[in-house]
């Protein structure tokens, strides 16, 4: 059976359902899928949000997830949202990450974000800088990479290689910039490859903590096949230089795949005929590979 794709146009004043249309028309999706447009949605004039198009871009949301949890939908692919209307609309999470698992009663999840030859997990995520620190622990390392060695061998039957990234400037530069290397990062790499040794069947090498400002250009010339990050800019900034316009942004722990692409709302050229599909193409097509590869298994 043909897996089933759930789209959400996201705040539908901005671009989303422009790339959304462009993406569907491209013949860059395969054929193998089924693609439904889930959600009702408000005349609008693009560029100008409102409360109403944010209440529509959450209830699209809610009946996703819904679908999904039924079983009629294989997948979700979610277009942006404008956090700060969806805020004034009654919404009550930082993001669409965070919606998913709470509806779906999961716990252990993570944002993970992939595009040309870059992918990257998250340890901590919508939380100021300042508290990140405070914020990092080793079971939240281990959690998160374990998630990510589950996501990369869903793509690949290569024992995964994951370079682990520091939190301080030349990965603590031996304590003399930060600790958090040596007392907490270091441990977990520790951990999960103490964790990976029990494994039979390819068992994934954790490395690090390494400088994060060598380690990205290591894992896009090849070295590794994922980084896992403390921060959120830490991950984020490294992913859309390299593939700005391909980034997907995918929900780790889920029961079933959820994609959207990696980028904002773009009221500003809403309507102008500028807009690229190639992320939504991108976080469409994930959506389908994942899907596709849980029927197989």
């Amino acid at each position: 059976m043909q897996p089933s794709i759930g789209i959400t146009l996201g705040d539908c004043a901005g671009i989303g359902p422009e790339i959304v249309d462009l993406a569907l028309k491209s013949g860059r999706l395969p054929n193998s899928a089924e693609y439904k447009i889930v959600g009702k949605y408000p005349d609008c004039s693009l560029g100008r949000p409102t409360v109403e198009t944010a209440r529509a871009a959450a209830a699209a949301l809610e009946e996703a997830v819904t679908l999904a949890r039924r079983g009629e939908l294989d997948a979700v692919v979610t277009g942006p949202i404008h956090k700060a209307r969806m805020y004034a609309a009654g919404f009550k999470f930082p993001g669409q990450t965070e919606f998913f698992p709470e509806r779906c009663g999961v716990k252990n999840f993570a944002m993970c974000l992939t595009g040309g030859k870059l992918t990257v997990a998250l340890v901590t995520t919508h939380i100021p800088v300042s508290e990140v620190p405070r914020a990092l622990k080793q079971s939240e390392i281990v959690r998160v990479g374990l998630l990510l060695v589950d996501f990369l061998r869903f793509r690949s039957s290569n024992a995964p290689r994951v370079a682990v990234a520091g939190l301080n400037p030349h990965a603590g530069e031996s304590g003399k910039l930060g600790r958090e290397e040596i007392e907490i990062i270091a441990p977990a790499v520790d951990e999960l490859n103490q964790q990976q040794s029990t494994i039979n069947y390819q068992p994934a090498a954790f490395s690090g903590p390494f400088p994060p400002d060598t380690v990205f250009h290591r894992a896009a010339e090849g070295e590794f096949d994922a980084v896992l990050c403390m921060y959120h800019d830490q991950g984020l900034i490294p992913l859309k230089l390299h593939a700005f316009h391909g980034g997907v942004s995918v929900t780790l722990g889920l029961p079933f795949p959820r994609t959207s692409p990696d980028h904002g709302t773009a009221f500003e050229i809403a309507g102008k005929g500028i807009a690229r599909p190639d992320s939504m193409i991108a976080a469409i097509n994930l959506a389908a590979e994942l899907a596709q590869a849980a029927k197989r298994k």
